[in-house]
Order: structure tokens, then sequence, then C-alpha cells
């Protein structure tokens, strides 16, 4: 088991549906001092704060998944490899690399920086060092991830990824209030409409706003593990902190538990839906 992060759940499989936190990692490895300008307590502003803590009612269903205990700040895991600004290096890491707009401004592979921070680094970067954080940190996430979703696949005839995230509040409209949740499917790329539909209807049912891919889409996590082609689809599920944080968006607050029903709620629903489909197909 790697350090960099947790997986929950039972090694064989009880249902296809494989759940992901990746920006849940408040683990700050003691060298952050040496390359960091700002303690851990001030890089909370890049954490999904507690996210990890939303999976747990999906857990004690029997649900399989990674939650990442490595922060987001040191790397991260839903970026592309060489999603990383060149500027931050002593010297290239590779081929010049196609860089993400996250990544010119700030929020590539490694953040660069925020802006309520600035630059958070005390110096560049090399590529040695670089190259440690993706294969202590990074790989083993995405290696396990793969491996889970194509197990399931194996046993259910197909496998759906939920890929966790928390957002800041967003802004009413003049004709609406902000959605609660923001489901990204890479607008329609990583996964079938009647999954991403499931998910709206298991939200809505139980009182929240819902949109689709915007402002969230997904990112390279849905990229790199959902072939819908191949039934395996990925969701990206942005839940906004107000429904389970406190006033100050710091710590757990009352509605946590709500929002842990919910996504094991929608974990259930997917994974009865996907099977019903999938048995009948299985037995041919």
């Amino acid at each position: 088991m790697s350090a960099s992060f947790d997986q929950m759940g039972p090694t064989r499989l009880n249902w296809p549906v494989i759940l992901s936190v990746p920006h849940a990692g408040r683990d700050y490895p003691d060298a952050l001092e040496e390359h960091c300008r700002f303690a851990p307590q001030h890089l909370r502003g890049l954490e999904d704060r507690y996210a990890d803590l939303l999976v747990a009612h999906a857990e004690k269903a029997g649900f399989t998944g990674l939650i990442a205990r490595t922060p987001r700040t040191w790397i991260d895991l839903n970026r592309a490899e060489q999603d990383l600004d060149p500027a931050m290096l002593t010297q290239a890491l590779g081929p010049a690399p196609y860089l993400s707009a996250k990544a010119r401004g700030g929020l590539g592979l490694i953040p660069r920086r925020t802006a309520s921070l600035g630059e958070i680094w005390r110096h560049k970067l090399t590529p040695e060092h670089v190259r440690t954080r993706i294969a202590q940190s990074y790989r083993p996430y995405h290696e396990t991830l793969s491996a889970l979703l194509n197990a399931a696949k194996e046993q259910f005839g197909g496998a759906i990824l939920l890929d966790v995230h928390s957002m800041p509040p967003l802004p009413a409209t003049r004709s609406e209030p902000p959605p609660d949740i923001v489901i990204g499917d890479r607008f329609g790329r990583s996964a079938a409409r009647h999954v991403t539909a499931q998910i709206a209807l298991c939200a809505q049912a139980a009182g929240f706003r819902t949109t689709f891919n915007a402002p969230y889409a997904g990112g390279h996590i849905l990229d790199q593990h959902a072939r819908p082609d191949k039934n395996i689809h990925g969701v990206q599920l942005e839940i906004d902190r107000r429904l389970y944080l406190d006033a100050d968006l710091a710590e757990p607050g009352q509605g946590l538990a709500n929002i842990q029903k919910l996504v094991a709620d929608i974990a259930q629903h997917l994974a009865d839906a996907l099977q019903a489909e999938a048995y009948p197909l299985a037995a041919e």
C-alpha cells in the first residue's frame, strides 16, 4: 500500500462503482518546509477540505475506492504528468509540454501559485525532484485506480468511476440560485448520458440543485480512466462546501451526514443500474 493514499473498502469488489477522492490529502510531507514558502495551514485553500469524509457512508456500504493522503500542493493527481509549467524547473523535464489553461494559471501538476498567496515555492525544482514526486505519489494512485476499474469491468461487465471533489460556493445568477452539485462528464466524453442522468435524478430527489459541466467538467482522472465505449464510465462530482462544512468552511458541519448519505445513495443507484444492465448480457 502506498503511503500517498488509502484504499477504502474490500479488495474483492462488492460493487462496480469505484470512488476516487484525489484532492482530500492533508498529510503534508516534512520536506515541504524546505521547498515551500508557506506552512500547511496557509495551503488549505488548495484542499478539497475534508472531502475524504464524504465517502464514509459509501465505505460502510461496501464500496471500494481511493482517498489521497498526499496534498494537492505537493502534486495534483487530477493533472497529466506533463502538465507542468517549465518555468518552475531548473531545466526541462522533457519535451515542451502542451499546458492546460489550469497549468498556465498556476495550477498544473505541481501548483505554482494561488490567487491568495502568490508564488508558492522558494526556488525552482529540479527534474529529479519532480520525478520523485511522480513516482512516489502520483503513479501509484493512478495505477491502483486503473487496476480497480479493470477488475470491476471483468467482474461485473462494466465499471463506473465516481471522482469526488468539493468546490467553493458558486455565485448566483439573476435568474436562478447557484447549483449545489456540478456533475462533470467532460461534456459527454467520459460517461454515457444515462449515467449522469441517474446522478442528477438522485441528487435532485434529495433536494439538491444540479448542473452539468459548468464550471467544472472533470479533469485528467476522467480523461485517463474513463472509457465509455468499453462500458467504463467516469463522472466527477463537485459538491458545494457549504453543504458539509461549518460557516467558515474550515471544519465539518451539521450537513456532513446528509452529503455522506447522498454520495452513498448515488453510488448505490449507479451500481444497481449497471448491474441490472450488465448481468443479462453476461448470461448470454
